[in-house]
């Protein structure tokens, strides 16, 4: 409930923010304010209405709305935040320039002017430049014989009759209403063009073909005979409402292009039971690799109704090899590889295969002669990996931030964000994942499978 509750907040805290720069700063009170009021309340019922029907069977029917409103939702607040500093300091320029402007029942000032010819000189009344460089006449607008309207009179239209200031009437910030609201609607404006085209590229990001990434690791204590042995490592395929079978296809092909020794899964294949997404799962099925695809657990498996286990007795009718704090023996040109896997740290405590991480079930007693590498769902599994001396171990969980600038906040949680880090003695790289969740954005982080070679 504490959970819920949070995300309420941030939700309500959030879009009463977009109101205050999005409605309030660009509207006066009437119709328009009353409409976009009504239009972001709306938006944001959406979101916890989502949320709350996800289990139920018209849920699926807000899921692509809900998640791309929490996308442009996200990417206003990132450009409005980002735009404060500039809105603060155009107040500020306006409020010096309204304080500038002549006050109400000022009477002009006098100054001489040269008599003409034929005439005798005398004072009129002139206003100063700076008087008539805010007063909106400062066009110079003329009469019928072409000159210049210079003065005022008591009954003369335009900004007199607002209480007699020429930058018209101003606000509790003392702005003019005008300029305050063009300074809003312009904030707006480009926060709004802004977001929709980081959420535009980033819906063309998610949905588009996975990057590979090939690289080569050195493995000091590697048997030269296993040089060249080759890993196709992918995860956070996320199968949920948003993708469908064709996103396992596409995997499934992909990674069989590589052409891999090894294939490795490295948590959170689903969001749903096996009754929801079982079709989509199918093509793993296809999977080619020399020795063999291999599974461990990420959290949103245990974030499922059925659990985890439902999802292993699957993955093993579909020829996958769940490892469970377990390891297996790769032989490949007469030399030995470790391969083993670890659950989630979601899984609680370490009560055998179907609880937490147990790593000394998965590495305890092994040959530390020979090189192991470790299927571990979190980056942050590695500071245990690297007491067992591990020599590589393969993550994901992070997404590679998803949608930037979240890769800023994963930092503060995992050690490594993508790509290669190393935890002590033990090597780790974390792939930023084929899929994504919740919205069907990657801003920053396109989806990847990557093919490893390991060398001595």
């Amino acid at each position: 409930m504490g959970f819920i509750a949070m995300v309420l907040t941030v939700v309500v805290l959030v879009h009463y923010y977009l109101w205050r720069r999005l409605v309030k700063d660009t509207t006066t009170p009437g119709r328009a304010r009353v409409v976009l009021t009504a239009v972001l309340m709306a938006l944001a019922a959406l979101l916890i209405v989502m949320r709350a029907g996800e289990r139920l069977a018209w849920g699926h029917l807000l899921a692509w709305p809900g998640y791309l409103w929490l996308a442009v939702m996200f990417y206003l607040f990132v450009f409005l935040v980002v735009l404060e500093i500039p809105r603060a300091l155009a107040l500020l320029a306006v409020r010096r320039a309204g304080r500038r402007a002549p006050e109400p029942g000022r009477e002009p000032e006098r100054v001489a002017v040269p008599a003409s010819a034929g005439s005798a000189g005398s004072a009129v009344a002139v206003p100063r430049a700076a008087d008539v460089a805010d007063s909106p006449d400062a066009t110079g607008s003329t009469g019928a014989e072409g000159s210049q309207d210079t003065t005022r009179h008591p009954g003369a239209a335009g900004a007199s009759d607002a209480g007699g200031d020429p930058a018209g009437p101003r606000g509790p910030a003392g702005a003019p209403v005008g300029r305050r609201l063009f300074i809003g609607r312009t904030v707006a404006a480009v926060a709004g063009v802004g977001a929709l085209a980081a959420v535009g590229s980033g819906v063309r990001t998610a949905l588009g073909d996975p990057v590979i990434e090939s690289a080569g690791v050195r493995l000091p204590r590697l048997d030269p005979r296993l040089n060249g042995l080759r890993l196709a490592v992918v995860s956070d395929i996320h199968l949920g409402p948003l993708t469908g079978v064709g996103h396992t296809e596409r995997i499934v092909r992909m990674i069989n292009s590589l052409e891999a020794d090894v294939v490795a899964i490295v948590g959170d294949l689903v969001d749903g039971t096996v009754a929801e997404l079982g079709p989509q799962a199918k093509p793993l099925r296809n999977l080619e690799s020399r020795y063999g695809s291999y599974f461990v657990t990420g959290n949103h498996e245990y974030y499922t109704a059925g659990g985890p286990g439902e999802w292993i007795e699957e993955l093993r009718q579909l020829g996958v090899r769940p490892l469970q704090n377990e390891r297996v023996e790769i032989a490949h040109a007469g030399a030995v590889l470790d391969l083993a896997g670890v659950n989630d740290i979601s899984g609680g405590p370490a009560d055998g295969a179907s609880g937490g991480p147990d790593f000394e079930r998965a590495l305890g007693g092994r040959d530390r002669s020979r090189s192991t590498v470790l299927l571990a769902h979190q980056p942050v599994q590695a500071d245990e990996a690297a007491r067992y001396g591990v020599d590589l171990q393969l993550s994901g969980h992070t997404h590679g931030g998803q949608m930037a600038p979240f890769n800023l906040l994963v930092s503060l949680q995992q050690p490594i964000v993508s790509g290669f880090g190393q935890v002590g003695d033990t090597r780790v790289y974390v792939t930023r994942g084929a899929g994504f969740w919740g919205p069907p954005v990657r801003v920053g982080a396109p989806p990847e499978i990557t093919l490893l070679e390991l060398r001595g």
